[in-house]
């Protein structure tokens, strides 16, 4: 009954894809992408004779979780090929030329005969799936073919479905697994009960690794210097939504002196961008820097996707976006690692890495406008506590990185 259910939210999910790519760009992308993707996989495929290893992400976030994985093996297996594939649109345009991989797809959609075609044309090696992912028909399929199978970075809530009473049908998803990597003790504990001690292993979280290599590899941007030459204190706000925006507007009304700011809205489409453009009159467009490089307004908006992970190392403080959305904030690691105070909505309860930069003083967050211009001026003018916020930030990334060296030595120890 689970399998039949199951069976019919994907094929409604795809009916409701399909209606929805009319009049939604993401959609059209999606389902654009999965046009004839199996023949399209077998002629990129067909005539590899080199073992694959498999890497499977959601979306561009998953994607940064497991990429230290993925070129950490790519270099220890140069005689392997690479399949990275992703389910959603974010990822897959953004890193379709990603030059670690062989080959970058999007993940077919999950039922019985896409799962078997696609397995039988990748025949992976090795399958690794990024902290979220789970497809019934895909795990079977790589079971029956025993196929090592990882689960990295995983994450295992108190009321997540696996441990609810009809949760059977998602716990055989997770026992298809050979071996699962969880971030903390916790979800350890609470897989007890559906698989094997022996096959678990509290390995941290990757994006501990990869922001300490995003900030190890850190380029200048000659742009960005100029916009903030002689700025006296510059705001970093990264990953913004309407709401975060918002409250930034009505600190600058506020307190305005000497406060620079750049915001890297979430989206970037001309809808968003003008709104920007009219909450914060004056604001110039990091497009547009080419043409007046020595602006002289405190306002600068990144219109472009791939940059925000090193604007925060020129952040007197940083604000990470997200914190007034159901679905909470955004990474907080890409700006602590840079040893900078960090600030966010209330919205952070489901982020373990956002519970302990509060806790160890790293970050603070806010409820309201008040609230923020409060944390915000503290911060600004006293330059001792800014500076111990920081170092509890920086310290904090610095301390819990080594995921990947556990992954890793478990994949060189383990499978061939």
């Amino acid at each position: 009954m689970s399998r039949l259910l199951y069976l019919l939210f994907l094929y409604s999910y795809r009916v409701a894809i399909f209606i929805a790519s009319f009049f939604n760009r993401k959609a059209g992308l999606w389902r654009s992408g999965r046009k004839h993707l199996l023949q399209r996989l077998e002629e990129a495929l067909g005539g590899n004779k080199a073992p694959v290893i498999w890497v499977h992400c959601a979306s561009l976030g998953e994607f940064e979780q497991g990429r230290t994985i993925l070129e950490t093996l790519k270099k220890e297996y140069p005689d392997f090929r690479v399949l990275l594939t992703f389910f959603s649109p974010s990822g897959y345009e953004i890193r379709k030329n990603y030059a670690n991989a062989d080959w970058v797809f999007y993940l077919p959609l999950d039922t019985p005969y896409n799962a078997r075609r696609f397995v039988q044309i990748v025949k992976p090696s090795l399958a690794l799936f990024v902290k979220y992912e789970y497809w019934y028909h895909l795990l079977q399929a790589l079971k029956k073919t025993g196929t090592p199978t990882l689960l990295v970075s995983a994450l295992f809530r108190e009321n997540a479905i696996f441990f609810k009473p009809y949760g059977s049908f998602h716990r055989k998803m997770l026992r298809c697994f050979t071996h699962i990597f969880v971030q903390d003790m916790a979800s350890k504990s609470r897989l007890a009960a559906i698989i094997p001690a022996e096959q678990v292993t509290v390995a941290g979280d990757t994006r501990f690794d990869r922001v300490v290599q995003i900030a190890a590899e850190f380029t200048p941007i000659p742009l960005i210097e100029t916009f903030i030459n002689q700025k006296s204190f510059v705001i970093v706000a990264g990953s913004t939504w309407p709401d975060d925006e918002r409250h930034l507007a009505s600190y600058l009304k506020v307190k305005n002196n000497n406060t620079s700011l750049i915001i890297a809205p979430h989206e970037i489409n001309k809808e968003h961008i003008d709104e920007i453009l009219s909450r914060f009159p004056g604001a110039q467009l990091f497009s547009k820097l080419k043409e007046e490089p020595l602006l002289k307004g405190d306002v600068l908006i990144i219109d472009n996707i791939g940059m925000l992970s090193r604007l925060y190392y020129y952040a007197a403080i940083t604000y990470i976006g997200g914190g007034f959305n159901k679905a909470g904030i955004h990474n907080t690691l890409e700006a602590a690692v840079f040893f900078k105070p960090v600030i966010f909505g209330p919205n952070y309860q489901k982020f373990a890495e956002a519970k302990t930069l509060i806790k160890n003083g790293g970050a603070t967050s806010y409820s309201n406008e008040g609230q923020l211009v409060e944390i915000i001026e503290t911060l600004k003018n006293n330059l001792p506590v800014r500076e111990t916020s920081g170092r509890s930030a920086g310290r904090f990334v610095a301390e819990n990185t080594g995921a990947t060296a556990i992954i890793s030595g478990y994949i060189r120890e383990n499978l061939r």
